[in-house]
């Protein structure tokens, strides 16, 4: 062999390596993905939540994460995994990438494939976890073992942070949040942030969350002293809360907007279909009393939840027997409410709404959740991210928006640190089945997202 052909042969050994190791990393993420979909991570008996962790663990660990680097903390029937890679300026808060190891309940018999069963079928994975949230968890990881294989030394600490509990009482989500109240920020990986467009397949637009709104319970309460239903009496406790309910169901909060979802609407209202809706999106984030947008914004599911607090009754009890009178009649109300507005003057205003002097009201079960306010919008991290996205995926638009569900997020942003979700991964409106029947996620676009990842990690983790 001569010397050129040697420097030849070297040169395309050298070329073809990096090919060749985001290949192994895309089958990586694929295989831990379905990997993690088989344990069935649900809170309950045969919780497997803590096997998820282990088998997360056991992958960094591979990776070069050392023992000490590596914590899984078993809490109640689950389990939450930490993995912190030190940066070289330990006096810099860390950057945190936050997501979670259980899934919700999946009833095999309801399903086409079995939920626990990962398939792959026309690009896309099937099974419980598959979008929410093990696929984005994985990749997430599987680009920081990357980063950490491929020689990069951060100067801020990554660190690696996954819940064991977000989809019933984040417990682990809240304990986790404090652990990491120092962090400088956190990217919440929790679900798609990119959108595919439904006639193309190709990334329309990406979005990242900086705010949601606080979940709130309520328990509404009639009680009166009851007698034989032969003798009806002018108070009713049955009438007395249905007519509290059906105010409270009519009612309608005080419309707003905030940075975030000013910033959604006017950027949204591009990609809509329905020019009606488009208007009024645009006009809404103008004037948040434009009375007509708004009437156009409360008549569609996809955006009601987005300009106001809204609070609607679930679950209703009452009565002891068929023939007495209503001792007690409870009912329950769920709130998903605009960040800026305290769970107390939630209560105050429905209070007035219900205009029922009998009427109690009390929140339940309030250690599952916390108020807290939109992340700020921030320059840096919005920069760092949009050029992330055009590096991965080309030139989409970026825009940005609150969330109506809550997440982990809410934990970090009670505790004055910024959190944005924030993942890699893009689907299409119409495969967005998390929490429903044969939960999918599209596996096309692996290389991209871990591409985008690198990108992102590498700048907000250098200052």
């Amino acid at each position: 062999m001569t010397l050129r052909t040697l420097l030849l042969a070297t040169a395309l050994a050298t070329a073809a390596t990096p090919a060749l190791a985001d290949k192994a990393a895309e089958a990586q993420v694929l295989e831990l993905t379905k990997a993690s979909i088989a344990l069935r991570s649900v809170r309950g008996p045969g919780n497997e939540t803590g096997k998820v962790a282990e088998l997360f663990a056991g992958a960094l660990r591979e990776a070069g994460w050392s023992a000490d680097e590596v914590a899984i903390v078993p809490y109640d029937d689950t389990a939450y995994l930490i993995a912190t890679w030190p940066g070289t300026d330990p006096k810099l808060g860390p950057i945190v990438l936050s997501a979670h190891l259980d899934v919700v309940e999946a009833d095999p018999k309801d399903w086409e494939r079995d939920p626990f069963t990962p398939v792959v079928e026309n690009g896309l994975l099937y099974g419980r976890g598959a979008s929410d949230t093990k696929f984005d968890a994985v990749q997430a990881m599987i680009a920081v073992m990357e980063l950490r294989k491929a020689g990069f030394r951060p100067k801020r600490g990554i660190v690696i942070a996954y819940s064991g509990d977000e989809e019933t009482t984040m417990l682990t989500s809240k304990v986790i949040a404090e652990r990491l109240k120092n962090a400088h920020l956190v990217l919440n990986v929790d679900g798609a942030s990119g959108t595919l467009d439904e006639a193309t397949g190709q990334p329309a637009y990406w979005s990242w969350q900086g705010a949601e709104k606080t979940y709130g319970d309520f328990k509404l309460e009639v009680t009166n002293p009851g007698g034989h239903s032969s003798a009806p009496r002018d108070v009713n406790a049955i009438a007395q809360l249905s007519g509290a309910l059906m105010r409270i169901g009519a009612h309608h909060f005080t419309p707003e907007v905030n940075d975030i979802t000013r910033d959604y609407f006017t950027k949204a209202a591009d990609f809509e279909s329905d020019p009606l809706l488009a208007a009024a999106m645009r006009a809404f984030a103008a004037d948040p009393a434009d009375k007509s947008a708004i009437a156009v914004l409360r008549g569609n599911p996809a955006t009601v939840g987005k300009i106001a607090t809204t609070c609607v009754p679930t679950m209703v009890e009452g009565g002891h027997a068929l023939n007495a009178l209503p001792q007690r009649a409870t009912g329950f109300v769920n709130c998903r409410i605009f960040p800026g507005h305290s769970k107390a003057s939630i209560i105050a205003e429905l209070k007035v709404v219900a205009d029922e002097p009998a009427l109690t009201i009390e929140e339940i079960n309030p250690e599952y959740v916390v108020e807290a306010p939109a992340s700020p919008y921030d320059k840096a991290f919005v920069d760092a991210a949009t050029r992330a996205v055009h590096a991965a995926f080309g030139q989409v638009p970026i825009i940005a928006s609150q969330s109506s569900g809550a997440t982990d997020s809410m934990w970090y942003r009670a505790l004055g640190v910024p959190s944005y979700g924030a993942s890699g991964t893009f689907t299409k409106d119409s495969d967005d089945y998390s929490h429903g029947l044969n939960e999918r996620v599209p596996i096309g676009n692996i290389g991209k997202s871990l591409k985008y990842y690198d990108v992102l990690l590498r700048e907000l983790a250098s200052k």
